[in-house]
């Protein structure tokens, strides 16, 4: 009658149970694989190489407008027509006004594709326009 002496049938096992912690791994896993292409602001493009620009610290949440390498223009990820840039640019300053303007312009592209994008958004108001470039690793800080 009574309990059993002794054996393995009742007490704690000494076993690590790793199942839970295989499912939060491969939980946390699926989630950054599904949020790391999100992270990713504008049109693709291969930035041109700086020797002597300086990274600069994170001023906030930019618009990121690109032009590829054949001369369409983005802001973020939607193609916009050239002649309604600047009204697409007034638009997202006025849904939160002193936001800064960054462009990614691709590096096969000439200096008067990116000069007549630079004149479209300070047309529009923009208090600061930067431009996206590469910076060398180990330089810039």
């Amino acid at each position: 009658m009574g309990a059993a002496v002794g054996g393995d049938k009742g007490g704690p096992k000494g076993d690590i149970n790793i199942t839970p912690l295989v499912d939060v791994v491969l939980v946390l896993l699926i989630i950054f694989m599904v949020v790391t292409p999100e992270l990713q602001r504008g049109k693709e493009v291969e930035l041109p190489n700086a020797s002597t620009a300086k990274r600069k610290e994170d001023a906030g949440d930019p618009v990121v407008v690109s032009i590829d390498k054949t001369g369409a223009w983005y802001v973020e990820q939607e193609q916009i027509d050239k002649d309604k840039i600047t009204d697409n640019i007034k638009q997202a300053l006025k849904d939160m006004p002193g936001r800064a303007i960054l462009i990614k312009g691709d590096a096969t592209l000439r200096y008067g594709d990116v000069r007549a994008l630079i004149g479209a958004i300070r047309n529009a108001g923009a208090p600061t326009v930067s431009l996206a470039a590469k910076v060398p690793e180990g330089d810039g800080k």
